[in-house]
């Protein structure tokens, strides 16, 4: 059986890396991006060869479209170097930022930012990336919990998250012909330095949300980690053009 290979975008650190390393536990190399901390990224590699597999890093900023043609031929000259293969399996649009801003103060500037980000970026990163994409593989776009509540200050974030979940029914339908299942993971609130690390470091804010979640906590990186490898396991593969929420149980 062939070593399935998976891109994670943003997978030097936070959720990206732990879905790097779980992936890895489960058997899967890994082809990771990062936008400037190449030090984190070889390390996630570094990791990822510890325990037995095959990874790479490489350089992608998700929110210039423009670098997608260079990224792709990068990708491709990975996979002949480090597998001789010609095709991954797995595609994981996890890298993202957020930005905290009321509705009435979010700048056009803001808004553009996330919409390269996580709608454009992967909407025109898959689109590149689909001959590169083994037939019978799999794309997990991520999404947020902040699609389904509703908390003041990500109302851009939120819309761009929003536009993510209907973009992965689209893909499933279209890509479906290939045997490709495209699928949501929507994390909750889960301690990283994500938005400036509020969620973990912020102790009313954490207690606030673990207050709010069924399983009386708030998430962590590997809670998010282990939903990345059993929705591209082999037993998930009849999931598909679906939004599965990892937050616990928040706002029930």
């Amino acid at each position: 059986m062939t070593t399935p290979i998976a891109l994670i975008t943003g997978g030097s650190r936070g959720l990206g890396r732990s879905a790097a390393l779980r992936l890895a536990e489960h058997g899967s190399d890994a082809i990771l991006t990062y936008r400037s901390q190449r030090a984190e990224a070889e390390a996630v590699v570094a990791d990822i060869q510890a325990l037995g597999r095959r990874a790479v890093a490489l350089p992608l900023d998700v929110g210039d479209s423009a670098g997608f043609p260079a990224f792709v031929e990068q990708v491709r000259q990975a996979l002949a170097t480090h597998w001789q293969r010609e095709r991954f399996d797995h595609l994981v649009n996890n890298a993202g930022m957020g930005v905290h801003a009321a509705f009435a103060e979010t700048t056009p500037e803001q808004f553009d930012q996330l919409m390269n980000v996580h709608l454009k970026g992967p909407f025109f990163l898959t689109q590149a990336l689909l001959p590169l994409i083994a037939d019978g593989g799999r794309i997990v776009n991520v999404s947020s919990g902040l699609a389904r509540f509703a908390l003041p200050g990500y109302a851009a974030y939120a819309a761009m998250k929003g536009g993510v979940e209907v973009l992965t029914r689209y893909m499933a339908k279209e890509l479906g012909a290939r045997g490709i299942a495209v699928n949501t993971l929507a994390p909750g609130a889960i301690e990283t330095d994500f938005g400036g690390g509020a969620v973990r470091d912020n102790h009313e804010l954490n207690a606030y949300i673990a207050a709010q979640t069924a399983l009386g906590r708030v998430g962590l990186p590997d809670d998010i980690g282990g939903a990345f490898a059993a929705l591209l396991s082999a037993d998930s593969r009849w999931i598909n053009a679906q939004r599965i929420e990892a937050s616990g149980g928040m706002f029930l």
